[in-house]
Formats: C-alpha cells, sequence, structure tokens
C-alpha cells in the first residue's frame, strides 16, 4: 500500500473515531510502522500520545488488540479513555480485582468481535488459560505498554515481564508495539531483546521538555530536608506529586501537608485496592492538592495541569527519574522538577539495585530443574520447591540469561543440555553480579546528576543519548550562571574551557569504544572535559578526556562500523 494512501487512512480514522485532527510526526510514524505489521519501539516523552498510536492502528488491522498495562488502575484510565469518544470500539481488561462473571463477559466481548481491546497484566499471560483462551480470539497487535518495566523492573520487580516473549509466540507471533516515555539506547536494546522483536522500526521522540525547570537542593540534615519539601509543595502552585523512597516517609509527608490544611493523600503499595483508587480518582478529579507517593503512582496518568514534582529522596536511576518528572507540565505551561538530595539517602537505594534471587533459591530451582527429563511449568516448580511462584519466575529468568536455561514454545522450561546445576548456578550469579553493577552504576548516573556543576538539562539529555548545547536557562545551574556573579564550570561560553588533549568530537554520543579492563563500551554522552560510557560488564562510568589520551584507556571497537 503506497505511503500516502496509508497515511490518509491512519489521520482519517484519528480524526472520524477519536476527533483528532492532527497527528504528531512521532505518532504518525509509529502508526504507519504497526499498520505495515513491522514490529515497532516507539520512544515517546510523556504526554506525547503514546496510546494513541495502537488507538488508531489497532482499528485498522483485523482481529483485537491486546495491551499489557502493569496497573489495574492504568488500565482503568486507558479504558475510561477510550469509552470517552462515542465511536471508539469497545474496551475490556481482565484482571485480579474482577468477579468471574466480569472476566467471562470481558472474553465474550473480545471473542464476539464486540471489543476491540483487551487489557491484561503480565501476571494474568503467565497463566496458561489466559493464553490459551487469548490464542483462540487471534490477536492481531500486542501492545506492551510501559515497556521500560522489561528492563528496569522485570529483572526483580515485575519478573512476568521477561516472559512475555514466550506469551507472544504462544498466541501466534502477533505485531509486536512496544511503548515507553524514558528508555535510554541500552534500555532500548534490552526491551528488543527481552521481546524478541523482529528488525523492530525504532521511533524516537525528543527528550527535552523544555516547559520543567530542574533544580536540585541538598541537605546534610533530614529534618531540613523534609522541612523545605513540605514548605515547597506547600507554596507551589497546585496540584503537585511528592515521591518518596518508603510508604512510611509518603504517610509522614501526607500528614505533614494536612496539618498545614493542605489536601493531601499518601500512596504506595500498602494500601489497599480500594484506597489507592480512591487518591487516584481525586487526584484526577482536582480534589486532591498533593498525592505523596512512592514510585509505583502516577504511571500513565493522564492529568496535564500538574505543576510540580518533588522528590523527598533521590531515585535509583535517571531513567525512573525522568519519567517521574515527565508527570509535570503536559499542558506545556511552566512546571518545575526538584530532587531534595542528601548523600545518605542513596543507601536505600543501593539496597534496591541489589535485589535479585539468591544463590540459595537459584540453586533449589537449578536442582529441580535438573531432576525433570523433559520441560516443565514454572507452576509445578513452584509447587515442588516450595517457593512462590514470583521468586521461581526471577529464579528462571536469570537461569535464562545466563543460558542455563531453555524455554520451549508452549511456556515450559528445561536445564540447557550439558549443563549442571552447580554450572547453572555460577552462571547465573555472575549474570546477577553484573546486573548489580549495572543498577549500581545507573545509581552513580543519577548521583552525578545531582552533583554536576554543569547545565542539568545537558547531563539529562545526554544520559538518554540526545546532544544538548547548554546552558538552558531553565534550570538552577544555568540559571545562577546567566545572573552574572558566579562562574560555574561546564556552563556558559564553552570556547574558553581550558584546551584538553583529547577531543570530545572523537567520542561522540554512540561511539562504539574498547577499554582495556572492561571491555566494549558505547558512549553516552559528553560533557565539557569528560565523556561517560556504559561498559557491557561493569555499567556506566565517567572518564575524562585527558586521561583517556595520556594513558590510552579507549580504542575504537573492533565492531564499530568506523
Amino acid at each position: 500500500m503506497p505511503d500516502r494512501s496509508v497515511r490518509e487512512r491512519l489521520t482519517r480514522t484519528a480524526a472520524e473515531v477519536f476527533g483528532w485532527s492532527a497527528l504528531r510526526p512521532g505518532q504518525l510514524s509509529a502508526m504507519e510502522a504497526v499498520v505495515r505489521r513491522r514490529d515497532t519501539l516507539a520512544v515517546m516523552p510523556t504526554g506525547a500520545g503514546k496510546s494513541a498510536v495502537y488507538q488508531v492502528a489497532g482499528l485498522l488491522l483485523p482481529g483485537p488488540t491486546v495491551v499489557v498495562s502493569p496497573l489495574i488502575a492504568l488500565q482503568r484510565d486507558q479504558i475510561a479513555g477510550l469509552l470517552s469518544h462515542d465511536a471508539a470500539p469497545e474496551a475490556v481488561a481482565v484482571n485480579s480485582s474482577q468477579a468471574a462473571g466480569e472476566v467471562e463477559a470481558a472474553w465474550d466481548a473480545v471473542r464476539d468481535g464486540d471489543a476491540e481491546f483487551l487489557f491484561l497484566s503480565p501476571e494474568q499471560l503467565a497463566k496458561d488459560e489466559v493464553v490459551e483462551l487469548l490464542a483462540e480470539v487471534a490477536p492481531s497487535l500486542f501492545v506492551v505498554d510501559e515497556a521500560q518495566c522489561v528492563a528496569a523492573w522485570g529483572h526483580d520487580f515485575r519478573p512476568d515481564y521477561l516472559r512475555l516473549a514466550q506469551a507472544i509466540q504462544r498466541v501466534g507471533r502477533p505485531t509486536v508495539l512496544a511503548l515507553t516515555a524514558t528508555a535510554a539506547p541500552p534500555v532500548r536494546e534490552e526491551i528488543v531483546e527481552r521481546l524478541d522483536m523482529r528488525e523492530p522500526a525504532l521511533v524516537v521522540a525528543g527528550f527535552d521538555r523544555p516547559n520543567i525547570a530542574l533544580e536540585v537542593h541538598r541537605f546534610l540534615d533530614d529534618a531540613d530536608k523534609r522541612r523545605v519539601v513540605v514548605e515547597r509543595a506547600a507554596t507551589e502552585p497546585k496540584p503537585g506529586i511528592v515521591y518518596t523512597a518508603t510508604r512510611r516517609d509518603a504517610e509522614a509527608y501526607a500528614d505533614d501537608l494536612a496539618e498545614l490544611g493542605l489536601s493531601a493523600a499518601p500512596y504506595h503499595a500498602g494500601l489497599t485496592a480500594d484506597e489507592r483508587s480512591l487518591a487516584h480518582d481525586a487526584f484526577l478529579a482536582g480534589e486532591i492538592d498533593v498525592v505523596v507517593a512512592t514510585s509505583a503512582f502516577g504511571m500513565g496518568i493522564d492529568k496535564e495541569d500538574v505543576r510540580f514534582v518533588l522528590h523527598a529522596s533521590v531515585p535509583g536511576s535517571l531513567d525512573a527519574y525522568y519519567q517521574e518528572i515527565g508527570r509535570a507540565g503536559r499542558d506545556g505551561e511552566p512546571a518545575v522538577a526538584v530532587l531534595h538530595y542528601r548523600p545518605e539517602d542513596s543507601g536505600l537505594q543501593r539496597l534496591f539495585a541489589t535485589r535479585a534471587p539468591d544463590e540459595e533459591t537459584l540453586g533449589t530451582v537449578a536442582e529441580q530443574l535438573h531432576q525433570h527429563e523433559g520441560p516443565v511449568e514454572p507452576d509445578v516448580l513452584a509447587k515442588e520447591t516450595g517457593l512462590s511462584r514470583r521468586r521461581v519466575t526471577a529464579a528462571v529468568n536469570l537461569l535464562e540469561q545466563a543460558e542455563a536455561v531453555r524455554t520451549e514454545d508452549d511456556g515450559r522450561v528445561r536445564a540447557a543440555d550439558g549443563t549442571t546445576a552447580e554450572e547453572a548456578v555460577g552462571r547465573a550469579a555472575e549474570e546477577a553480579r553484573s546486573r548489580r553493577r549495572l543498577e549500581e552504576s545507573r545509581l552513580a548516573m543519577m548521583l552525578g546528576y545531582a552533583e554536576t556543576t554543569g547545565c542539568r538539562r545537558r547531563f539529562l539529555l545526554g544520559y538518554f543519548g540526545e546532544p544538548y548545547d547548554g546552558p538552558c536557562g531553565a534550570c538552577d545551574v544555568c540559571a545562577t550562571a546567566s545572573a552574572g556573579d558566579t562562574v560555574v564550570d561546564g556552563v556558559g561560553d564553552t570556547n574558553e574551557a581550558p584546551p584538553s588533549p583529547a577531543s570530545a568530537d572523537s567520542y561522540q554520543a554512540g561511539t562504539r569504544v574498547q577499554h582495556a579492563e572492561w571491555g566494549e563500551g558505547t558512549v553516552m554522552s559528553e560533557e565539557g572535559d569528560r565523556v561517560t560510557v556504559l561498559f557491557e560488564s561493569m555499567g556506566y562510568r565517567t572518564l575524562s578526556l585527558a586521561a583517556i589520551t595520556e594513558k590510552g584507556l579507549l580504542t575504537a571497537s573492533p565492531h564499530d562500523p568506523d
């Protein structure tokens, strides 16, 4: 079909069904690829209309569209958004909050062709009966929303995300569309690999959100930090979000704000589903000034007028930070993102970064697998080992990444040929150590953002591989430098910076390099006299250009096309 014809059908459908008179370039490019039945990874910032890609393209493909969405609240929002358009087709969900009758009615609607969109959680797709029902309705499009979970959460927090590739195969291998608001180049590669996407089209919109002012405030005393967070949340235009590291902090900050007369509510996994739904719905309706939440809140929130996002503690990565601050200013009006940073707070994130199945769990699962002559279902392994299904799934994922386990087309797993249980555990443990180094280096990059003396926007965008010539004039560092009374290294006229023995032009973002000790890596960004490289074995490392030249630290990778 000619390009013009596809574009015309897409724009006409968008207008007639959803009332959208125009589509953004990124949206249209991703839709075109999907309609041509090409696997597609779309990386678009929050507010760029990612959901529209599958909503419009799905209507032009025969058969239902399945959307994997991680949170029930997010599924509810997406369905409500679809149903708000009179001409839009029906959308249903199947999740753990529903009664048996509701689940059956949803499947009937999909089976009879009454519902175009079916929303499922990754945990639902871990159930054989769900996969079998889905295979019967033969979906034409398989959408993985919040696809960063495959990389950012899948290894620990949501292990079932890493089993989606098997589910895709079992339901007939429909076209795969992965959507995310935040994915640095290595995360994109991992999404493609983990979902087994085939020669996917990559659509990446710009990451810059110029209407969001960036600030970081450093503290030595926790009490001072708490006081400033509360005062800032109280005085900024509303509504806003405060992110905390723990449930207890979410409750405490919400109580402090309520004492000042504000309408504030906590949001965290320790609340009941009804309590979370009440807070979620009240915030969307404008009945709450401030939500104080742990990281789960806000994923996919369709609220345009959030005026501030404050972090009361340092997140575990710039990926998570960008995702969370992207919930501010979706209407294009001025908003502010403020990180309140205390070096000691990073200790908790280091603990989170090291979570992985321990060697005892790996050994238990590996030994049980080797006792089976053929493939076995993960649920059976859970019963045989006495471990929770989640722990078994996480262990199987790690063993598979270490090439000690194979997954069959039907979702069952088996020990890899020629590998003993002991060898499997050793490989998986090394894989876990490699993952730990990467997670710790991502945290180091987050701390680098907090401590940088250069333009914060340039640092943040550089992490995602997007060049930016600072100063931006809309972060605390650049604002201070532009006042004329402070000179900050890395900001201002870079032509006056001391000459470096090596040129940053030699290490532009995307360049493949080789380090004598750390092996192959990819240059992610350059800032002044430093370059940041993501090494496959060690994670992120920042090196000075002077040291690179004097010690011969980096050479062009033998696999580099240049």
